[in-house]
């Protein structure tokens, strides 16, 4: 109690937590937007259930990584070595690493999956025909309520290290990171719906979302092995990308606004 009252007393804690909030959110977005998309390929009366869930389970996945920092931390600690000498750098040093963590190996999974992912869900976009596809019958990943649960949970999981580690990589207090975390999932509860609903009406959208988990895939994979993509790129990207899709939707709603004052 004495070091949460000295904490909320000290200035440079409150802007630690600010910081804090604002990379958990940030880092959430991509937990959201997979969310979101695969909420929306349930039936209607199941999405803000399986919504309210997924976000439940990262919160709690979060608040128990949390509480084994420890065990968090020897993560990155180097369980096996291919000894593969790679591409070499500008500097000298190596292209990639070879030596594997386990946080290494969950994003290289978690990468995988969400490449495997995206590309299923562009190709059901793209080609909506019903094949003979185990993944296109109602027992399958997209229509069943459990499944869908399953992966939200395996990609909470990823989501859930990186963040952690973000946690403790920018401050040394356990107070001020729950918090964070616990303000970041509310806000992300928050957002769940109306983001959702947004992609769900705006086909382009989500094209364009699951672009964004190609590319999120990618960057875990490439975490994996070690070569280090500047957040900051990735979300510039996305914002970037975010704004041109804004300006075509008002293109087209000005241009159908047009063609139904010409009738």
């Amino acid at each position: 109690m004495n070091e949460i009252l000295s904490l909320l007393a000290d200035p440079a804690a409150w802007a630690a937590l600010v910081t804090l909030v604002v990379m958990e959110v940030v880092l959430g977005i991509d937990n959201l937007v997979f969310i979101s998309i695969l909420s929306n390929k349930l039936p209607e009366e199941h999405r803000a259930r399986v919504r309210r869930i997924g976000i439940s389970l990262a919160l709690i996945m979060r608040l128990v990584l949390l509480s084994t920092i420890a065990f968090i931390v020897g993560l990155v600690h180097p369980v096996f070595d291919l000894g593969i000498v790679g591409p070499m750098g500008e500097h000298g040093e190596p292209g990639f690493e070879t030596a594997f963590s386990w946080r290494d190996l969950i994003l290289l999974a978690g990468g995988a999956f969400l490449i495997w992912k995206a590309t299923k869900e562009i190709h059901h976009t793209v080609d909506p025909v019903k094949t003979d596809d185990v993944f296109d019958k109602k027992a399958a990943v997209i229509s069943n309520v459990g499944a869908a649960i399953v992966q939200i949970i395996l990609l909470d999981l990823v989501f859930s290290i990186d963040s952690i580690l973000t946690a403790v990589g920018m401050t040394d207090h356990l107070p001020i990171m729950v918090a964070a975390v616990i303000i970041a999932v509310v806000m992300m509860m928050v957002s769940a719906g109306p983001l959702a609903n947004f992609i769900n009406k705006n086909p382009t959208v989500v094209m364009l979302a699951l672009g964004f988990l190609l590319m999120i895939g990618m960057v875990l994979i490439a975490e994996a092995f070690g070569m280090h993509v500047p957040k900051g790129y990735i979300y510039a990207a996305m914002a970037f990308s975010g704004v041109v899709e804004g300006l075509n939707m008002l293109s087209r709603k000005a241009a159908s606004k047009t063609d139904g004052g010409g009738q």
